[in-house]
């Protein structure tokens, strides 16, 4: 059986190796000429490394990953410690360590092992053709692509998406903005082995460590969408929106290089019900379009990625209709379910509801971890590994 996969990011590529782990034939197919992630970084939770570990790259994503061991939330004006606590019960709980990473390094590294010589750039997605033998890829350039089954990969704006739905989908804003970068890892700023968020006001900023001694860092701030996005003003802005922060806030603004930084608007989309079409299914963003509240994005797509691969190497006799119909069934309520539950999150987190944000401020003082962890956990523990 021969795969189509339509979108070179994180669960594009998984899928891919997935299915040739199996045997399978699998082309990739990116509208990009040249691979940019959205996003500086990514926090690959225990259920998505322990994906990783399951596709054989257990030791790669461990060389990309920080020492992440604590986590610790500070009074973003006054710089209080608010809650500070060991994430090492939650790695015994659930039998992995998370990994912080870096997006472009992770992505770079799916795709040599995937092998690049089986991904196609500059291929942009226009329309969908199925037959009874298989499904048709059109691209701008006139070029055609065919396989037994297509994987819709590409992500939050998905062609696939619609063709799946039969309609255009909207994408609902989050109600704030999101910056993110890279900075070297400095503990003035805060300890190297710690994940540190600072609140206040519906507004948050963190550090978490990856690999090559840096901070991944980024800046939430509620803001109505639209507005100008000129990289000359973003330390500017971010001085105006933290104005009054604690110290540490204000250094980390003076460091970050606005040329390599990212400021993005956050946007969800609706769950719905089933991923497929005929012979043609979601998988990540594409099926799963969720804020990053949970931080659960990109870990849900290496979940898509190996039920995908279980369901071709378990159900290989049920035709490709109802072998896709399968993974849909077994993904769609988990998807779903995060994507409410991380909008859910985002509206505390960011004032939407200013009461629930005053009294999730007044709990993090009183914070053991236990509370904080036991969520983590329950996000982590849905996965295929548990």
């Amino acid at each position: 059986m021969k795969a189509t996969i339509i979108g070179a990011g994180i669960g594009g590529l998984c899928t891919g190796i997935a299915l040739k782990r199996l045997g399978y034939e699998a082309q990739v197919y990116e509208a990009v000429r040249d691979i940019r992630p959205v996003g500086a970084a990514i926090s690959v939770w225990s259920n998505g490394i322990k994906c990783l570990n399951y596709l054989g790259l257990a030791q790669d994503v461990a060389a990309l990953g920080g020492q992440m061991d604590a986590m610790a939330y500070r009074d973003g004006l006054t710089g209080e410690t608010m809650t500070d606590f060991s994430l090492l019960p939650l790695m015994e709980r659930v039998g992995q360590r998370p990994y912080p990473v870096s997006r472009a390094e992770l992505q770079a590294m799916l795709m040599e092992k995937f092998g690049k010589e089986d991904v196609h750039l500059g291929m942009c997605l226009t329309h969908l053709e199925e037959t009874d033998e298989g499904v048709i890829a059109h691209f701008e350039d006139g070029s055609t692509a065919e396989g037994d089954i297509l994987v819709g990969a590409d992500g939050a704006r998905s062609i696939v998406r619609d063709y799946v739905r039969g309609v255009p989908t909207e994408r609902l804003y989050s109600g704030y903005v999101n910056w993110n970068g890279l900075v070297e890892i400095d503990e003035t700023l805060a300890p190297a082995d710690a994940w540190t968020t600072w609140v206040g006001e519906g507004k948050r900023v963190s550090l978490m460590p990856i690999a090559g001694n840096r901070f991944y860092f980024f800046f939430d701030v509620p803001l109505p969408p639209g507005l100008p996005n000129d990289r000359a003003a973003y330390k500017s802005d971010l001085r105006e929106h933290f104005s009054g922060w604690a110290s540490p806030v204000q250094d980390l603004i003076a460091r970050l290089d606005p040329d390599t930084t990212n400021r993005v608007e956050i946007f969800d989309v609706e769950p719905f019900p089933s991923w497929v079409r005929g012979r043609v299914a979601l998988l990540g963003d594409s099926a799963h379009n969720t804020s990053p509240d949970l931080g659960q994005g990109g870990c849900l797509a290496m979940e898509d990625a190996v039920v995908l691969g279980h369901c071709m190497a378990a159900h290989r006799d049920l035709g490709p209709q109802k072998l896709l119909q399968r993974y849909s069934d077994l993904r769609a309520p988990r998807g779903g379910e995060l994507v409410l539950r991380a909008r859910k999150r985002g509206a505390v987190t960011h004032g939407l509801d200013p009461a629930a944000m005053e009294a999730w401020y007044a709990e993090l003082r009183q914070e053991t971890g236990e509370n904080i962890i036991n969520g983590i956990a329950s996000n982590i523990e849905g996965g295929p590994f548990g």
